[in-house]
């Protein structure tokens, strides 16, 4: 149990996921629904199936390969019926395009190790290592322990991005095998934050509570996203958690991207936030000063 996980990427040579050159892993599987969410298609546990109609031809091969009659061309537009697809993986092959994918698969610890692995040398001479992502990486509980188990074995720096809404359990397993968590706190007001995410501010807290008072080394990471949570009020508690969480090694200020509203349709799935551009970097200067302002001293720009 726990042997194998559902993997729907991995990055080589990541600069924005923990110190140095790292690997990020990311797992499928999130018990978030987060409004705003950049990865639309980590949420499901299983694999997906994705079309991106920009790339599309209309030459109507996956039509003639697709045994369950999920693809077909209707004059200029072609139509995916991703409720009916049993992902079979026909139509990916003769796809001239290559705009049909799978995304997830099910790999071994062993299977991820051995890319993990291959950067090595970059991890040594830059203070990298492996970043496990998601979706919400704790969701799968038993392969993320065997997974930072197997990289501590090798002397692997481990980071583990996650929200904080899982049980304390799973905490309380990582903890020992874990150099540091990326902790995403996405809101500071409670019915907003369950409105918006589907996330218990209560389970959150809790978690970032006892993952400090293990002394267990934190970076918060808190998106912000306009006309939601963009308050100086939330600002305000940014600021008070950094003072009352004395360990904090620092606070990323992440803007919103808008990428998932395209990967949402990708899947099938209808995006939300369509009308809402990428945060500009002039906004975000803006929001860096404004806590600066209220007295963040470890803040970083994401």
């Amino acid at each position: 149990m726990g042997s194998t996980g559902v993997v729907f990427d991995i990055q080589r040579a990541s600069l924005h996921d923990g110190p140095g050159i790292r690997t990020t892993v990311f797992l499928k599987g999130c018990p978030a629904r987060c409004l705003w969410c950049h990865n639309p298609e980590s949420i499901s546990f299983t694999p997906s199936f994705s079309f991106d109609r920009e790339k599309c031809r209309l030459c109507g091969a996956c039509v003639a390969a697709c045994p369950e009659h999920v693809h077909a061309i209707e004059g200029d537009v072609h139509r995916v019926s991703f409720a009916d697809c049993s992902l079979c993986g026909l139509c990916l092959s003769v796809c001239p395009e290559r705009c049909l994918r799978i995304i997830g698969r099910e790999l071994t610890v062993d299977e991820v190790m051995t890319e993990v692995t291959r950067d090595r040398a970059f991890y040594d001479s830059s203070g990298g290592g492996l970043t496990v992502s998601g979706g919400e990486p704790a969701a799968q509980i038993d392969f993320l322990c065997r997974l930072a188990a197997a990289a501590r074995a090798e002397h692997i720096h481990v980071c583990v991005d996650t929200a904080g809404g899982v049980p304390r359990a799973s905490f309380e397993r990582l903890l020992p095998m874990v150099d540091l968590f990326l902790f995403d706190y996405k809101d500071s007001l409670a019915a907003r934050l369950k409105e918006n995410t589907g996330l218990s501010l209560r389970v959150v807290s809790a978690n970032l509570e006892f993952l400090h008072e293990k002394r267990a080394a934190i970076i918060l990471r808190c998106p912000i996203i306009p006309g939601i949570n963009d308050t100086k009020e939330h600002f305000r508690a940014i600021v008070a958690l950094e003072k009352e969480y004395v360990n904090l090694q620092g606070i990323e200020i992440l803007p919103f991207h808008n990428l998932g509203v395209h990967k949402s349709a990708r899947i099938g799935e209808t995006p939300s936030l369509t009308g809402l551009p990428t945060t500009s970097r002039e906004i975000t200067e803006k929001w860096l000063a404004l806590v600066s302002e209220l007295g963040g001293e470890r803040i970083i720009a994401g």
